[in-house]
């Protein structure tokens, strides 16, 4: 990520905070980072070790979470041994004017709003640039207010704003401390930083609205002063060292890594589209072979009907559809009848016939010519659901069977309880038989290469079924262990219905079987789908033996593009592994390079019984693999950072979903990348 990533804007005012997020150090400023901007952070200033991982997903919003080790305050002998209490947190700032000559930006944000609320705050802040120097000033509550050098103005509003509640975030912790919010008494705070001669070093002041006599830690930390002195080093676009001099009396040091996501890139050094006017195949067969090869299509049929020549096939290779149809139609421009005046293009996902969009063929050869025939051919591409063409006559159909593999590297990770970070590095081999154009076999063989699984131990209060929290064991029973081994099927019930069903060893944990229906209409910027699955509990060694633990799961889920910054909302209900009801909200926003960046929280009537608190929440990334490889993919891999595992909330990990499956049925950026269409 950080080789791939641009040239980034760590300049004056853009620096992570002690706790993550853009600030100085222990406070936060009004400042937001580019759109994209990704941060991770590490830093100690005793007793506290901090991990912070925040993002940018809008340009007027930034969100993370953090993991706050205190390590002079233990979970308790009785359960965790010796080991250091773990908090963690979510964060949230939201701009609220923008910096212009004479108005500073303004922000509002909470900080760990969404854990035990020992560091829970919430704060308004304005940042100011002038020449070399960014200043800030805000008002604090909470952790950030407990110098309180007054009390809140809200007071005038309502009475219950003069106290603060303490037991907000629940007694576990993990619940949104509403109550909490801008209550209780309040503290300046705010800062100034320095950008020096020397371009890569930065220098910080920074004022305290925070005295340290409400902390977590076992250790009073009377402060000498409420100022910090603190700096920041470049040492390249992507890494930043930290240091300061803290509380009058503690050394601070720590590191950054940040890289933009919006604009992951590599040049690429794909093989050279085919020249226009040369006769390429002599044969249909050897046609599809040069589909596959040159315009990444991997073809099952070709048709044509009349002066309409028709290819039926998968995008395999490039990102946007136009690439691969302008390569394809110099292939086909080459071999086509004379009497051949369009080039259809039909898409399709696992045998589904998703839509199909159409090229003049006239217009395509004078663009591929002179970019000033252009727009003709652009604006007369159209792209529409399948119709039929039973007239057709068939010049090449592919064997439907198939059988590939792939052996790559792969990590597992638990981390968020007081074990600390868990994780196991793996083998993976994996393969797929394709028994005909809709059903294929798939599984995944992983063998342990490394771990540090030994230091894991179950310590949740919960009286739900423990349908994740044996993953220790899962991890640690068996060094090669089978991960899937399952059938899949699918089928296209009606112009916009689209079913899936599936059986066998569906994941590390769970056998079973089940079914998947999916309403998209074409283009249409929503869809609705149902799945129900009938599920048993697998044995820890990963092989073929059953637990006794078994249950129906499923949900009901509207997928959602708001129409906003490329933003999708998907809204899950139903029943999880435990059994208990509730409903998942995921909020992704897409960027142009495939990036995806999301985040979803569940919240079901376990209540208290998850475990340690009332809710489940993660953050995740996509990163689409075409942006760190200088040839071109199709595939991508997602990074989760989960705070917690638990039991409540937990849904099956289905190895296919057809909205995924589907994804040709929405336009999306087709027409913004015709560009595409010449490389």
């Amino acid at each position: 990520m950080l080789a791939s990533s641009p040239l980034l804007a760590n300049e004056l005012g853009t620096g992570q905070s002690d706790f993550g997020g853009i600030g100085l150090m222990q406070t936060p400023t009004a400042r937001m980072g580019e759109v994209g901007h990704f941060a991770i952070g590490w830093n100690r200033t005793e007793p506290y070790r901090r991990v912070s991982i925040f993002a940018q997903p809008l340009d007027w919003i930034e969100v993370g979470f953090r993991y706050v080790s205190v390590e002079n305050r233990l979970f308790g002998e009785s359960i965790a041994g010796d080991r250091d209490y773990l908090d963690k947190g979510i964060d949230a700032k939201v701009r609220l004017r923008e910096e212009s000559r004479y108005w500073p930006e303004l922000a509002v944000g909470l900080r760990d709003a969404g854990g035990t609320t020992l560091f829970g705050a919430e704060y308004l802040a304005a940042s100011k640039r002038w020449h070399d120097l960014d200043f800030t000033l805000g008002l604090g509550w909470g952790y950030l207010g407990n110098a309180a050098d007054g009390d809140s103005p809200l007071e005038w509003v309502d009475d219950r704003f003069a106290t603060r509640p303490t037991d907000a975030g629940g007694d576990q912790g993990g619940e949104f401390a509403l109550d909490q919010l801008f209550r209780g008494p309040m503290a300046v705070f705010g800062g100034i930083e320095y950008q020096t001669p020397w371009d890569p070093l930065l220098l910080q002041l920074e004022y305290e609205g925070n005295d340290y006599s409400n902390e977590p830690s076992t250790e009073d930390l009377s402060p000498d002063s409420r100022f910090n002195l603190g700096a920041r080093l470049r040492l390249s676009d992507s890494i930043e060292l930290r240091a300061g001099w803290q509380r009058g009396n503690e050394l601070m040091a720590g590191i950054n890594l940040s890289t933009n996501l919006a604009g992951l890139s590599q040049v690429k050094q794909d093989p050279p589209p085919r020249a226009l006017d040369a006769h390429q195949a002599s044969d249909w067969p050897t046609v599809a072979a040069d589909l596959r090869s040159n315009a990444g299509i991997r073809v099952h049929e070709i048709r044509q009907a009349d002066d309409d020549l028709t290819v039926i096939g998968e995008p395999m290779t490039y990102r946007h559809l136009t690439q691969s149809e302008g390569r394809a139609g110099r292939i086909l421009q080459g071999k086509a009848a004379p009497e051949v005046e369009t080039f259809r293009f039909r898409w399709q996902g696992r045998g589904l016939d998703l839509r199909e969009d159409v090229h003049d063929r006239d217009d395509f050869v004078a663009a591929a010519r002179s970019r000033d025939a252009e727009p003709r051919h652009r604006y007369g591409i159209y792209a529409y659901d399948h119709l039929t063409d039973d007239d057709a006559s068939s010049l090449y159909q592919a064997d439907p069977r198939r059988f590939t593999w792939q052996i790559g590297p792969g990590v597992e990770q638990n981390f968020g309880g007081p074990d600390g970070y868990l994780y196991r590095l793996f083998a993976a081999a994996s393969a797929e038989v394709t028994t005909d154009a809709n059903g294929w076999f798939s599984g995944e063989l992983t063998a342990t290469v490394a771990d540090n699984l030994d230091k894991y131990d179950y310590i949740a209060d919960s009286d739900l079924p423990r349908v994740r929290t044996f993953i220790g064991d899962y991890l640690s029973e068996s060094t090669v262990g089978i991960t899937s081994l399952q059938y899949n099927r699918t089928a296209r019930l009606g112009d916009d219905v689209f079913a899936m069903g599936y059986g066998g060893l569906l994941e590390m944990m769970y056998a079973g079987a089940g079914g998947e229906l999916l309403y998209r209409p074409f283009n249409a910027g929503w869809a609705l789908g149902l799945d129900v699955n009938r599920v048993r509990q697998r044995d820890f060694d990963q092989r073929f033996a059953l637990r006794d633990y078994e249950t129906w799961t499923g949900h009901a889920t509207a997928y959602v593009d708001t129409g906003m910054e490329d933003i999708l909302a998907k809204l899950s209900v139903g029943r999880y592994l435990a059994g208990d009801v509730g409903a998942t909200l995921d909020m992704s926003r897409e960027f142009d390079n495939g990036v995806r960046i999301g985040a979803w929280a569940t919240f079901t009537d376990a209540g208290d019984d998850f475990g340690e608190g009332g809710f489940d929440k993660a953050f995740y990334i996509t990163l689409p693999l075409d942006a760190f490889f200088v040839r071109s993919s199709r595939d991508q891999a997602t990074i989760a950072w989960q705070p917690l595992t638990r039991d409540g909330g937990a849904r099956l990990n289905r190895r296919h979903e057809l909205y995924d499956i589907t994804a040709e049925r929405e336009l999306g950026r087709y027409w913004e990348s015709y560009d595409k269409t010449w490389d």
